[in-house]
């Protein structure tokens, strides 16, 4: 029972795959052009950059 509501199991089961089937179907379109980055893997992220600068990165001395 589901809200007070007796189910047949089958007939949850078929639902079911009607869900799934449709969120198969469904594809959502890219809001822009996807490229490739072609930066090296250890630049990609800031995190990365800041742990493994590049040696021609312009950085002011401290």
């Amino acid at each position: 029972m589901l809200d007070g509501k007796a189910y047949v199991w089958r007939d949850l089961v078929k639902l079911r795959r009607a869900q799934l089937a449709e969120y198969v179907k469904a594809q959502q379109p890219a809001l822009f052009e996807l490229r490739e980055d072609s930066r090296p893997q250890t630049a990609r992220s800031a995190s990365s950059r800041y742990l493994e600068p590049s040696l021609f990165d312009e950085r002011r001395p401290a």
